[in-house]
């Protein structure tokens, strides 16, 4: 009965563990503005098929929630990465399937990048008018991001908000997995890139 209980235990500590580190990650690097996005980028994640693949479903879904908190009034959803596993760029997977759920809102496609330093590069231009600008991935790579606009275009950060990437309970089992790969994808980041909550 011991054993058991300490399973228990250190089951829910790792669970626990996860989610605090991804709650953390989501709210690190973002400005002071107050009030949902103008601009909600969504990251692609490699993609072999020729369908949208379950992680860039989710990213999807989550940068139209980011938007959805506005009733979409003026927003735009910018859909990032070129064709990186498969021969289609994931920008244009992921808008495939932004449709498919009904999305009538602003769709900018940007279809070139293949890295997160270029998917941030290559969004530059379409930020430029935005007061609020979120980006829309798992918390780590979403911070990812932040940190690399932080170094692009510091002029550009300050207008930083949270996406709506995070919610408690949500990938509950899979964020002590994506917590250990985040902290290992965030190794090229500073300490002060790392923690630097708003």
């Amino acid at each position: 009965m011991r054993r058991t209980t300490r399973w228990v235990v250190a089951g829910i500590a790792v669970l626990a563990w996860g989610e605090w580190l991804n709650r953390r990650w989501s709210r690190t690097l973002v400005g002071s503005g107050e009030g949902p996005a103008d601009v909600v980028v969504v990251l692609g994640y490699r993609n072999p098929g020729a369908t949208a693949n379950v992680i860039n479903r989710w990213r999807v879904r989550a940068g139209i929630r980011s938007i959805a908190a506005d009733d979409g009034r003026g927003a735009r959803l910018v859909l990032s990465g070129g064709a990186v596993g498969g021969g289609t760029p994931e920008a244009e997977l992921m808008a495939r399937y932004a449709r498919s759920l009904a999305f009538d809102g602003v769709v900018t496609l940007e279809d070139r990048s293949r890295t997160t330093w270029e998917n941030v590069t290559n969004v530059i231009p379409m930020l430029e008018d935005a007061d609020r600008i979120a980006f829309a991935s798992q918390p780590a790579h979403a911070l990812k991001a932040r940190a690399y606009l932080r170094r692009q275009r510091p002029d550009l950060a300050g207008r930083l908000v949270r996406a709506d990437d995070y919610r408690p309970g949500e990938w509950l089992v899979a964020k002590p997995l994506l917590a250990l790969y985040g902290l290992w994808t965030l190794r090229g980041l500073s300490r002060d890139e790392r923690q630097r909550s708003a």
